[in-house]
Parts: C-alpha cells; sequence; structure tokens
C-alpha cells in the first residue's frame, strides 16, 4: 500500500468516527454553515464538535503550515481529504474570510509575530473577520479610496467609511484598506491593517437588501487607533496585497456556484416536487436544462483543479481568478433560475410554511449580488480579455 492509499485509508475511517451525523445533512439555512468567531451561536453542539476535532487536527486548513495550526497536508493528501468528505456527505466545519481571504496574505506578506497571532485562531475559528474594501464613492474604482491613516507615532489613526462590509456586525476583527500617501499616485499610497472590531470608534450599521436579509454593513471608523504592528506587509504595499486578496475572493465567490456534498442535487429538488415518469424527468426541457448546467459545473469544477493545481505549483491565480468569478457567479445565478423552474409558484412566494417564508425566493434574489460584488461581472469580463485572451494589445 503506497502512502497515499494509507492516508486515504486513515482519513476515511477517521472520519467515519468522528463526523457527527447531523453533519452530513444538506446545509438548508445560513446557521447550518459554522462560520466561528466570539458572536457565532452554534447551532446545536454537533456542530461546535466538528468543528473542535477538525481544527485540532488543523483540517479546517489543511494544507497550511502546521507550525501555526494547519493541517501540513500536501496537495495529494488535502485532495484526498476533500474527496472523501465529499463521500460521506460532510459539511465544511467553517466557513471564513479568515480562511479564505486574510489567513492565505498573512502567510504570504504576515510578519511572524503576525501569523503567530492570527493564523491559528482563523484555523479554530476564534475570530470572524470582515473586509473594509468599498466605500460610497468608490466602489469598482478601488484605488480611490479615501479612508485615511495617519501616522500618530506609536500608532496610527483611521478615519472614513466602508460600505457593503459583509456581516461587519457579527466580525471580530477587520482587514482594511486605507490611505497612508495621499500625494501619491492613487495605486500607490494605499496599506494594508487590521483592527479589532471592538476598537472605540468603530461603528457599523446593517443595510436590508431586496432579499430581506441584511448581510451587508455600512462601517464607520472615527479617529480608530491602530497598533503598528498590525500594519501588513509594509507602508503603501496595499495596493499589492489588495490585488493578492482580491484574486481570493473572485475564486470564493465563484464557488458559490457549485453545489456541495450536503446539498440537493438540481434532480433531487425536480425529483421531491415532480416525481418520476418511466425512470426519468417527465419534462424534457427541464431534463435537458439540468443536464447542461450539470455538464458546464463539471468543467468549471475541472478547470477550478487545474488553476488550483497550477497555483500551487507557483504559477499563481492573477487574472484567471476573475474567470472564475466570472462563470462561477453566472452557475449559480442558472441554478436558482433552474430551482424556480422546478418549485414553480410555491418558489416565488414570500411568507407561510408553504413558501418556506420565502427562502427560495430570497436566494434567488440574492444570486443578483454575486455578479456586482468582488468586482462586477462587466469588469471581470475587461480583465478576462485584456489580460487572458490578449485582446486590444498592439503588436
Amino acid at each position: 500500500m503506497s502512502d497515499l492509499e494509507q492516508f486515504r485509508e486513515q482519513t476515511r475511517a477517521w472520519l467515519e468516527a468522528n463526523c457527527p451525523a447531523s453533519q452530513r445533512e444538506p446545509v438548508m439555512e445560513f446557521d447550518d454553515k459554522c462560520w466561528g468567531g466570539t458572536k457565532w451561536r452554534f447551532s446545536n453542539e454537533d456542530q461546535r464538535t466538528w468543528l473542535d476535532v477538525m481544527a485540532e487536527r488543523g483540517w479546517t486548513a489543511p494544507d497550511w503550515p502546521a507550525e501555526y495550526g494547519g493541517g501540513g497536508l500536501s496537495k495529494e493528501e488535502s485532495k484526498i481529504l476533500r474527496e472523501e468528505m465529499y463521500r460521506i456527505d460532510a459539511r465544511p466545519p467553517l466557513f471564513s474570510m479568515g480562511l479564505s481571504m486574510i489567513g492565505p496574505a498573512l502567510l504570504q506578506y504576515g510578519s511572524e509575530e503576525l501569523k503567530r497571532q492570527h493564523i491559528p485562531n482563523i484555523v479554530k475559528g476564534k475570530i470572524w473577520w470582515c473586509q473594509g474594501y468599498s466605500e460610497p464613492s468608490y466602489g469598482s474604482d478601488l484605488a480611490g479610496l479615501q479612508t485615511r491613516c495617519v501616522d500618530k507615532g506609536d500608532y496610527f489613526e483611521v478615519n472614513g467609511q466602508k460600505v457593503w462590509t459583509s456581516y461587519a456586525e457579527r466580525a471580530d476583527w477587520m482587514f482594511c484598506l486605507v490611505r497612508t500617501d495621499p500625494d501619491a499616485v492613487k495605486h500607490a499610497g494605499i496599506s494594508l491593517v487590521l483592527f479589532d472590531m471592538t476598537t472605540p470608534g468603530v461603528r457599523t450599521s446593517p443595510i436590508k437588501l431586496i432579499s430581506g436579509n441584511s448581510p451587508f454593513c455600512e462601517t464607520f471608523l472615527d479617529n480608530v487607533r491602530v497598533e503598528k504592528d498590525q500594519l501588513v506587509g509594509t507602508i503603501n504595499q496595499g495596493w499589492e496585497l489588495a490585488s493578492y486578496l482580491l484574486t481570493h475572493e473572485r475564486a470564493m465567490i465563484g464557488n458559490m456556484g457549485q453545489t456541495t456534498a450536503n446539498e440537493k442535487t438540481l434532480h433531487q429538488h425536480a425529483i421531491d416536487v415532480s416525481g418520476l415518469e418511466n425512470g426519468q424527468l417527465g419534462d424534457s426541457a427541464l431534463r435537458t436544462d439540468i443536464a447542461q448546467w450539470e455538464i458546464d459545473i463539471l468543467a468549471f469544477e475541472l478547470t477550478q483543479e487545474r488553476i488550483d493545481d497550477e497555483t500551487k505549483a507557483g504559477t499563481g491565480t492573477g487574472a484567471t481568478s476573475s474567470m472564475l468569478k466570472y462563470a462561477g457567479t453566472e452557475l449559480n445565478k442558472q441554478r436558482y433560475e433552474l430551482l424556480t423552474d422546478i418549485h414553480g409558484q410555491a418558489g416565488l412566494g414570500w411568507e407561510g410554511d408553504i413558501f418556506d417564508n420565502g427562502l427560495l425566493a430570497s436566494q434567488w434574489l440574492r444570486t443578483k449580488g454575486n455578479s456586482i460584488e468582488g468586482g462586477t461581472s462587466e469588469i471581470q469580463l475587461n480583465i478576462i480579455s485584456k489580460r487572458i485572451l490578449g485582446l486590444g494589445q498592439k503588436g
């Protein structure tokens, strides 16, 4: 037996013994996903147990260095772990911007002190992070941001406003882009700092969306003290870090199009609603649409796996994250269009048990935001055309 075969056998046995039954059930609502942090309330003890046992092994971040609490697995071992979790429909133990965004940036750019302070807490789900990027007058033009960060000698002082800050009211810490040199060319005068959301001067206000939910906030920063050791990288290196973080954010948003192991497939939804006729769905047009979506999502997943391998080989994600973001968000919108087709009138209602209190309708509306957040689809298409296809270049 090879080392990888032995690892798979041991991993399979461990997951079978340690993944609670309730953590193998379909994700139906927000609280089914564990986000961690000091304000998180576990939906049940199984959710807490699943996070604790996976974090203890570092398997919430399986390919991060073991010295910071990660799993220390090779890319082959990480892939086996994903496959074995998928086999038993295991939910991911933790969803977090710490895992998907600021953690990788700290590993790449952070000081040793920052890594020691923050990475173990990210792995354990102790901190809920939010992202301070967009501002009221500077959305797509991120480099135009105006939140000021002034050197006060022993510390930095930050003043400004952020908007569309996901779950800021629940977050423990923010990673925030600030302007440290107002006289520099706008891309050149930006830095990335970290601060506790309980710091005096930090205030949040939820924004209610058309879906009825309020996942986003305005965040007001008034004379906020930021310790100098919470600067990531160097002064005015923020645009480089922002670009690095955006590649991770866009890939994360693109992942929303996929059906995870513990979610119902489109076929399962259709069977539950309409049943089968002679072993197949009776609506031939719906069958075709579902099959086409499943082919497209398989192609997307294979492309994503290829890009992941290239990234781990050292070639970087770069502009391909725009491709993943655009394709993934379109697939997510298509998925919920199909779900509303499948459920018909029952998927359009907003109130009452028969409509599941508007869950599907609100999810369908939410997908429209996927093509805006993290950089609009139009921006992503421009990046793809210029930096991947080479269109519009002379010579």
